[in-house]
């Protein structure tokens, strides 16, 4: 590793700064039943801060494909040192994966569990992937290394269960709200599990399962391959584990995974980021196989994990998360930022 590789322990301050950024602004969007003008207000303000912060960097998980984002695309570049060559460059390397706006439905109708979120790493430290649909299972600490995403809903639950210690009965599985998701769904019932349907947001729900106390011990099914590269960085600083296969649209709504018809646009885009085998499926390590990795998150409304912005008369209030793996650390940060005068009354 370089020396312009090793990330600053400071820059985890840096990224905050930009996740309370798009937090703040689409939290101003917020109940007006526009997702796409909150999303958009989330990436302009975070593009924004990213152009002050000392790195030289570069998108691997951002908004999609260059020429469908025009900003915080797969492949910009950003940063101090994002106009200068590569050779010789002062400011540290570093591979961002970015969601300005998890659960874009959430904010438009000030739901619960919208966030901000962005994770770093040395460069190729984490995986790049394409905007598509990824088939995931995500459990904490307890369960690392015992379960097996091809195996029967009902064993894996089963095993769940012995490794926290509990009944089957006393388990919640988060799963997406989708038509895709009915076997599924009737398979953890049939198990005898509880379920947690949510319309949006699984990165915020892996990241629960992942945590004590949270009530939530596994999360199961198809949702986006972006997410699924940023909740491996959350796994990696909190000890739990992601299993993860890319699934193609015309899969949706198989049973077996392990069968892939011929979609030539779609394989093509993966072979071009390096994603030879369609079949592959991909632990927490392949996701982000980065040593420095650098996790930041900032609620935009209230979820499990932090609280949502508030505002006040001459200020607001931000909760977020900071997680690092060098030096491995778990961080709240609760940031009043204030606008006043003088005279301003802190409010805490």
């Amino acid at each position: 590793m370089t020396a312009t590789s090793i990330l600053p322990p400071a820059l985890s301050l840096e990224f905050l700064r930009v996740v309370e950024s798009a937090a703040i602004a689409s939290t101003r969007t917020m109940g007006q039943g526009d997702r796409k003008f909150s999303d958009h207000a989330a990436v302009e303000a975070m593009r924004d801060a990213m152009r002050t912060v000392p790195i030289n960097g570069r998108i691997v998980i951002g908004e999609g494909e260059r020429d469908k984002a025009p900003m915080l695309y797969i492949g910009e570049r950003v940063g101090m040192g994002a106009e200068l060559p590569d050779e010789n460059n002062p400011f540290p390397a570093v591979d961002i994966a970015v969601d300005p706006l998890e659960g874009t439905n959430l904010c438009a109708t000030g739901s619960a569990n919208a966030i901000a979120v962005l994770a770093a790493a040395e460069r190729g430290g984490l995986l790049n992937a394409p905007d598509m649909y990824m088939n995931k299972l995500v459990v904490g600490p307890a369960a690392r290394g015992c379960l097996d995403i091809d195996a029967p809903v009902k064993d894996n639950l089963k095993i769940l269960a012995r490794r926290l210690g509990r009944s089957i009965e006393d388990l919640v599985v988060t799963v997406l709200d989708r038509p895709r998701h009915a076997k599924l769904v009737k398979d953890i019932r049939a198990a005898g599990a509880r379920i947690q349907l949510i319309s949006d947001g699984d990165l915020s729900a892996g990241i629960s399962a992942a945590v004590g106390g949270s009530g939530v011990h596994a999360v199961m099914g198809i949702g986006g391959a972006p997410e699924g590269v940023l909740t491996a960085a959350a796994m990696k600083c909190l000890n739990g584990e992601i299993q993860a296969r890319f699934v193609l649209k015309d899969q949706l709504h198989q049973e077996d995974y392990s069968k892939v018809s011929e979609d030539s646009d779609t394989l093509a885009r993966m072979k071009s980021m390096g994603l030879s085998d369609p079949l592959q499926i991909y632990q927490t390590d392949d996701l982000a196989p980065g040593k420095n990795i650098i996790f930041v998150m900032t609620g935009v409304t209230d979820g499990k994990v932090v609280r949502g912005v508030r505002f006040f008369g001459t200020g607001k209030r931000t909760a977020s998360l900071i997680m690092k793996t060098q030096p491995h650390q778990v961080r709240f940060v609760d940031t009043v930022h204030i606008e006043g005068g003088p005279d301003t009354v802190i409010r805490f």
